[in-house]
């Protein structure tokens, strides 16, 4: 059984050297969620010279859609959404202090690469268990751009949140090298 890190956000670069690709986390603390149009609006924002409507030095933001609340819950399910989309926003907000990036799905060499140079890391949720994940979330609140629904920008205060490190600062990736054991195994 893999040992399981507990961390405290906001991520720091002296948390970040210490994790490697295949790392399994329980992250607690505050997350933001953003998608592709919170995305386009934060760079704008950004090459406008417009501050964000919040700290982006060591925050982490979860590509998630998230479902309206049943009754006596926080929120709906809270799966992740597919990574790749943000991939055109993501260095530039690496280069403003992001630190790390929750979601599903590979991510291209340049967001990789901005990784490497800016020391941010990107973690996997599990695809298909937005209800389980969701019972980590103790409280979600709106903070931008309200005006476009689930895509608007939210501030998630988590406990024992789950993730997997698949991308590392130091270049690690666990999709390229899952797929290198498993040719070494079925050889």
């Amino acid at each position: 059984m893999t040992e399981v890190k507990k961390l405290t956000l906001p991520l720091t670069d002296e948390v970040l050297q210490g994790l490697k690709a295949g790392d399994n986390l329980l992250l607690s603390g505050v997350i933001y969620v953003a998608r592709d149009a919170a995305h386009k609006r934060m760079v704008e924002a950004l090459d406008h010279g417009q501050p964000l409507p919040f700290d982006i030095r060591g925050a982490t933001i979860y590509y998630m859609g998230p479902t309206p609340a049943r009754p006596g819950r926080v929120i709906g399910s809270a799966g992740p959404t597919t990574s790749g989309r943000m991939d055109a926003y993501a260095p530039r907000l690496m280069a403003e202090g992001m630190k790390g990036m929750i979601g599903k799905g590979q991510r291209s060499q340049a967001v990789k690469d901005a990784m490497v140079e800016y020391g941010a890391v990107y973690l996997g949720a599990i695809g298909g268990a937005g209800a389980v994940i969701s019972r980590s979330i103790k409280k979600s609140e709106v903070v931008a751009y309200e005006e476009i629904g689930a895509e608007a920008l939210r501030r998630l205060e988590v406990q024992d949140f789950p993730v997997t490190v698949v991308n590392d600062i130091h270049g690690g990736d666990l999709y390229h090298e899952g797929k290198a054991r498993y040719r070494v195994k079925t050889s």
